[in-house]
C-alpha cells in the first residue's frame, strides 16, 4: 500500500476520500453527502423490514394455530351433536316403550326417563351451540391474523425493492433512482402502518 510517501488508492478509498471532503462524484452533485444519506435511509429500513418480517411470521404462525383451534372447537362440536343424537335416540326408544307398557308404573318409569333425556338434550344443545360458536371466533381471528400477514409480507417486499434501489442509486449516481426509493420506503412504511392498524 505505502511506502517512502508513495501512497496506492484503491476505488473504494478514492470514494470515501471524496464523500469526507464533501467532493462531486461521477454524478456532477454532492456524490458523498447522497451516499452518506443513502445509506443512513437504507440502514433505517433494513432494520424497519426485519423488524416487519418478523411481524409477518408471527401472524402467519397465530394463524395456523388459531385455525387449529377452530378445528378442535368443530369436532368437539361434533362430538356433543352425535351425544345429543344418541339421547334423542334414547328418548325415542322411551316414549315407544311408555306407549306400549300396560302397566302404570312403567309408563311412569319410562317418562321419567324422557324427561331426563329431554333436561340432557337441552343442556347438550347450549354445549355444542357454544363450542360452535367459538369454533367460528376462532376462524375469525385466524382470518384476521392472515389478512395482516399479508399485510406485513407486502410491506416487507416493497422495502426489499427499495434496499435495492438504494444499491443501484448509489452504483449509478442517478439522482431520480434516489427519489424512487424513498418514494418506495414511505410505500412500504405506509402498508406496515397499515399492517399494525390491521387494515
Amino acid at each position: 500500500m505505502s511506502g517512502h510517501g508513495f501512497h496506492v488508492h484503491g476505488p473504494h478509498d478514492h470514494e470515501l476520500e471524496h464523500a469526507q471532503q464533501g467532493g462531486g462524484g461521477h454524478g456532477g452533485h454532492d456524490s458523498g453527502g447522497m451516499i452518506n444519506q443513502i445509506a443512513m435511509f437504507t440502514a433505517i429500513i433494513a432494520t424497519i423490514g426485519a423488524i416487519f418480517g418478523y411481524m409477518g411470521g408471527a401472524t402467519q404462525a397465530n394463524a395456523g394455530l388459531y385455525k387449529n383451534n377452530a378445528a378442535i372447537k368443530k369436532t368437539e362440536a361434533s362430538n356433543q351433536w352425535n351425544y345429543f343424537q344418541a339421547k334423542s335416540t334414547k328418548q325415542s326408544l322411551a316414549e315407544m316403550s311408555r306407549d306400549f307398557s300396560t302397566k302404570e308404573d312403567d309408563k311412569t318409569k319410562y317418562q321419567t326417563k324422557i324427561d331426563r333425556y329431554e333436561k340432557e338434550k337441552g343442556e347438550i344443545k347450549l354445549g355444542a351451540d357454544k363450542l360452535e360458536a367459538e369454533a367460528t371466533e376462532w376462524d375469525h381471528k385466524s382470518d384476521e391474523q392472515m389478512h395482516q400477514h399479508h399485510r406485513w409480507a407486502q410491506s416487507t417486499t416493497v422495502l426489499q425493492v427499495c434496499i435495492a434501489l438504494a444499491a443501484i442509486a448509489l452504483l449509478t449516481k442517478k439522482k431520480w433512482l434516489e427519489y424512487a426509493m424513498f418514494a418506495a420506503g414511505a410505500v412500504g412504511l405506509a402498508v406496515g402502518a397499515m399492517a399494525a392498524l390491521h387494515m
